[in-house]
């Protein structure tokens, strides 16, 4: 309370600038006529305007200093430039025409540029075209991203990875704060629904100078759905159906804005039988998940302020094989319940030409995993009759003496953290950042069973970056000095440091042509479940011993990015090499405990390499057609010659859409892909090879305009030939368990 009220005290005693309006227009660059519809937005302060038939707008409340604004509209490249309040001329912006899609801001670089300006390579996307493929959940929605690969277990629990590398190597963030929910465990999924999420950034490749530990191979940055605009409010309910699971999911939710204060509520509810293959379904593969988020707002020419909550509550099975067959949706033994709490808060303090930013997190994880109990004393074999016998015993000896079923596993993990950053004032040659960072994070057993011991984690990090202009190139460089201390209950106390930096380059060989080399550091301390893991862990069906000596995992990564764009063109390369010194990793030591295989925490040098290449035609003049193909391809191998584990095999992708409108019908769309994805040989020494397969999916989907309703409606089909096939990166390969079959998807949205 204490914290709100100095917050309630610092909004009533801000000190307001002289605010004006800014007043211009919007031109074609070729035939200097203007442009109507076209969107004109202030990022910083969140401000934004409409072009009238004469191409002009109108923006108002706008404090004196320096401000980037954004100009968009389908059909030209979106134009971004700084101006400083207040203008010596008349500001006229030129657009230039293009087919290629709109470009957005980009939240999760210090610097909130377009990413045609960045110096770092980011890849974008919007959470509604990934969803409109027919993805079950939003892990599996990111793998349409090129390098963003699952690891999964079925299909209600997926870990991203990124260019090779995973588990808690890749950083997510949700509501501007990152995401902690004991993702170091490798059956542990994200743990947040898809729904109010609008897009997703993905940086491939060491973070570390940004985010810190636990970004060695990148981020994954979930942008929460923006409020309604001013003056206005949006509401919507939404529906899908999923035929192979026999599963829907649902949500609906309600926002509204004023000239400062503004607000917005999102609830959700999921559900899915087992999914199945050509020939079966995959037992206690089923789940349900709930979700609800919320946020609140505020804004004035000189401060904003952002809060946002989420929670989010799922029931998982964990499936032992194939055994009962049916489409219940009720989770069998033995299964995760999870309840997942986000709470952020941004905000930040505009000066005259500077500006300071500071976000505040919490994050709540419940993770309760029931089970049937497994007496460690004994093994002796029993007949199907003593079986049944002992089954039945267990499950009375999980209930407590008012017969309600007790977790055996149940974990809570706490985490507080803190980033704050102050932006220098902008010169026309350089921008420069420096800030502070840190984390708290307290994790507790409460079951039966305890897998990984009560701790306390303490992180502290500084950095300072720049960004600077040249007439040939852009250039960006920082450096990071952070600290970690592990501080575990059974008597381990351990203490991690690093320096990191990076530095990049960014140069137009020609008007279309952009070549971007970066080169940066990373680290990652070891988590709590490399450090001190000792038991069996249902989801991965092996017994893991952790290493207290284990070293911080620290690597460098080169990148080299090419891209080429014009009216109807795009090619892209991207290539990468990353070493990692004492990278972390489990093998098997050929013991057994408790019938499940042994496996040990070691650490040995590796290297990852590969990288991305593909090319977008929008033939002329028929700019709706849109023909891609991509290719992504990485390899992992450590110094000793032996694979890494986990591993994507190499894939491509061949997908034709088409955009259209007409009469009542907007935003349409169609596509067909078709995603090869080749044999993986490469294996360590606890995976075997993989067969090569092909998925092919299409979809359609579009707007209605009905009494003054917008209603959307979609349809898609996933692994349309009912495919039989094994992704290497599922964690039911081993049992020999496929993926998931034929799927129609049907999906219903109504905008009021």
């Amino acid at each position: 309370m204490k914290y709100f009220y100095s917050l309630l005290l610092a909004l009533a005693v801000t000190q307001l600038y002289s605010q004006e309006t800014i007043n211009g227009s919007i031109i074609d660059q070729d035939t200097k006529q203007p442009i109507e519809f076209a969107t004109v937005y202030l990022p910083q302060l969140e401000k934004g305007s409409i072009t009238n038939q004469n191409g002009e707008f109108s923006l108002e409340g706008i404090s004196q200093g320096s401000h980037n604004i954004i100009v968009s509209i389908v059909g030209y490249q979106t134009a971004s430039q700084n101006i400083t309040y207040p203008l010596q001329d008349q500001l006229i912006i030129a657009l230039k025409p293009s087919a290629i899609e709109m470009e957005e801001v980009i939240i999760s670089t210090p610097f909130h540029k377009l990413q045609s300006e960045n110096v770092m390579k980011v890849e974008r996307a919007n959470i509604k075209a990934l969803q409109q493929q027919g993805a079950v959940n939003l892990s599996e929605s990111l793998t349409s991203i090129a390098g963003v690969e699952s690891v999964s277990t079925g299909v209600s629990i997926g870990k991203p990875v990124i260019r090779g590398l995973s588990s808690n190597r890749v950083l997510v963030y949700a509501q501007g704060v990152r995401l902690e929910n004991q993702q170091f465990g490798d059956e542990h999924g994200l743990g947040i629904s898809d729904a109010g999420i609008e897009s997703v950034e993905v940086i491939k490749g060491p973070a570390s100078l940004l985010y810190g530990s636990d970004a060695l191979g990148g981020v994954l940055y979930l942008n929460p759905e923006k409020y309604a605009p001013v003056n206005s409010s949006v509401s919507n309910i939404e529906g899908k159906y999923f035929s192979n699971t026999k599963g829907y999911s649902t949500n609906a939710g309600y926002k509204s804005s004023g000239d400062n204060l503004k607000f917005l509520f999102r609830g959700s509810l999921a559900e899915h039988s087992d999914y199945k293959t050509e020939d079966y379904r995959v037992t206690n593969t089923r789940f349900r998940e709930q979700d609800f988020k919320a946020g609140i707002g505020y804004r004035n020419a000189d401060f904003k302020t952002d809060f946002r909550y989420n929670v989010n509550h799922s029931k998982l099975g964990m499936t032992d094989g194939i055994g009962v067959q049916n489409t219940n949706r009720t989770p069998l033994l033995p299964y995760q319940d999870l309840t997942n709490h986000i709470f952020s808060l941004q905000s930040t303090s505009y000066f005259e030409n500077s500006q300071l930013d500071y976000t505040f997190g919490y994050t709540y994880n419940d993770r309760k995993e029931f089970e049937e109990h497994h007496d460690h004393d004994h093994h002796e074999e029993h007949d199907d009759h003593e079986g049944e016998e002992e089954h039945h015993e267990d499950e009375l000896y999980l209930a407590n003496e008012e017969g309600v079923l007790e977790p055996a596993l149940h974990m809570k993990l706490k985490t507080a953290n803190y980033d704050i950053k102050y932006h220098f004032p902008k010169t026309d040659k350089i921008e420069t950042v420096v800030g502070i960072q840190g984390m708290n994070q307290t994790n507790k057993n409460y079951g039966e069973e305890q897998l990984i011991p009560d701790a306390t984690v303490n992180d502290f990090g500084l950095l300072a970056t720049s960004h600077i202009h040249f007439n040939a190139a852009d250039i960006q460089i920082g450096a990071r000095f952070d600290t970690r201390n592990i501080d575990v209950n059974s008597g381990i106390n351990k203490n991690y440091n690093s320096f990191n930096g990076s530095i990049g380059v960014k140069t137009n060989l020609t008007e279309s042509t952009i070549v971007r080399l970066n080169m940066a550091t990373g680290f990652r301390a070891p988590n709590l479940a490399e450090l001190t893991s000792y038991g069996s862990h249902e989801g991965t069906n092996r017994f893991e011993i952790g290493n207290s000596d284990l070293k911080n995992e620290q690597n460098i990564q080169a990148d080299l990015t090419i891209e080429y764009g014009n009216k109807h063109f795009e090619f892209f390369a991207n290539g990468f090499y990353n070493k990692v010194n004492n990278y972390i990793y489990l093998t098997p030591n050929g013991e057994l405990v408790n019938n499940d295989p042994v496996f040990l925490y070691l650490q040995e040098d590796a290297a990852l390499y590969g990288g991305e290449i593909g090319v977008h035609l929008h033939p002329h003049p028929i700019h709706w057609l849109h023909i891609e193909t991509s290719f992504e391809s990485v390899t992992g191998k450590q110094d000793n010659g032996a694979n890494l584990p986990l591993i994507p095999a190499n894939s491509l992708t061949n997908k034709v859409r088409v955009e259209f409108d007409k009469n009542q019908f907007h935003n349409g769309y169609a596509f067909i892909k078709l995603k090869t994805t080749f044999k993986q040989n490469n294996t360590s020494a606890f995976e075997t090879a993989t067969d090569g397969y092909s998925l092919l999916s299409a979809g359609i989907g579009g707007d209605f305009n009905i009494w003054n309703t917008t209603l959307g409606v979609s349809v898609s089909g996933s692994n349309l030939t009912n495919k039989s096939y094994i992704n290497h990166l599922s964690r039911l390969k081993s049992d020999g368990i496929f993926n998931m079959g034929r799927s129609v998807n049907l999906g219903l949205n109504i905008i009021l």
